[in-house]
């Protein structure tokens, strides 16, 4: 494979560190798009975000952790990452390049891959999502990540149309061996035929991840009755909508816990708990340790081996 030439680098601190993007992702500009070249392996960055997060090495290696797993990535490989999902990467090989989008549910809609939602891709934890298993999948992949990288750069006139037809593209590659978890195949059908019905509420959870959305307000985003809007919303999702929107502010909380130097109170006062105690129970809830701790979690996500499946 030809080298790609270098665009632009990411200065890299030589130390294992979190660091705050500018995403600047809203219903006006769901999309967030980057080429990257790294001349040199860098250490371990942690990042966590409201987008959904797509990626294709196009040169070299890298190297995606999660909480479960640690994945070993090269030229044509894709990683998936769901809103607000911690994970830390980092560039393995010199030269490396890659592309990465992230965006919104908006910017893909009810988009399906004959009965499966493209939401039912991330919904499985990071080991068990579609990943790239065979030379010719690769080779597609590939390509279409070079065409990524050539709207992004060239930015003509509907690349962002064009950029989303490629995302389908890179979607659909990963997805045709794929078999989802036994969990999730029941609910593939309802989850792709109501998903377009409640995709602006998902629009005005992820554009206030500092406050509480009501049922009220979340159903009339939909033109649904509370009644109508709580059941579509279980079916489509798996799960109610006040869960979906603690999980989503616990989530932001987790990305101020990792890019800010903030105290647990404060941290509760601006994502809208009654205060640390509230916070530090349901933090617990979700992430199996406490605030504290996952201050910390740069360290140990440090120490996975990687699966070089």
């Amino acid at each position: 494979m030809e080298r790609l030439p270098p665009v632009s680098g990411l200065g890299i601190d030589p130390v294992t560190r979190a660091r705050r993007y500018d995403y600047s992702l809203s219903g006006a500009t769901p999309l967030y798009a980057n080429s990257n070249f790294y001349p040199e392996q860098t250490p371990l960055e942690i990042d966590v975000h409201e987008g959904t997060e797509v990626g294709v090495v196009l040169a070299g290696g890298e190297e995606r952790k999660y909480d479960d797993r640690a994945i070993a990535l090269g030229p044509g490989d894709v990683w998936l990452c769901a809103p607000w999902e911690p994970h830390g990467w980092r560039v393995t090989a010199p030269e490396t390049r890659d592309v990465v989008v992230i965006f919104l549910p908006e910017f893909l809609g009810e988009e399906r891959f004959g009965e499966v939602s493209w939401l039912a891709l991330f919904a499985p934890s990071p080991s068990e999502r579609p990943r790239v298993t065979s030379p010719p999948v690769r080779e597609k992949t590939l390509a279409i990540g070079r065409e990524i990288l050539a709207e992004i750069e060239q930015q003509s006139p509907g690349w962002e149309s064009a950029l989303r037809l490629e995302l389908l593209r890179v979607l659909l590659a990963v997805s045709r061996d794929w078999r989802p978890p036994t969990q999730f195949r029941a609910r593939t059908k309802r989850r792709a035929r109501n998903l377009a019905r409640i995709m602006p509420t998902l629009a005005l959870v992820h554009s206030r991840p500092r406050r509480r959305v009501t049922v009220a307000e979340a159903a009339e985003s939909c033109d649904l009755s509370r009644a109508q809007f709580c059941l579509i919303f279980r079916n489509t999702m798996g799960m109610s909508f006040g869960k979906f929107c603690l999980q989503s502010r616990l989530g932001f909380v987790a990305q101020m816990l990792i890019t800010s130097d903030l105290s647990t109170e404060k941290i509760a006062e601006e994502t809208g708990f009654a205060n640390s105690s509230h916070l530090h129970r349901a933090f617990v809830k979700q992430y199996d340790c406490t605030p504290g701790l996952y201050r910390s979690r740069r360290q140990w996500l440090g120490t996975q081996s990687p699966d070089r499946r």
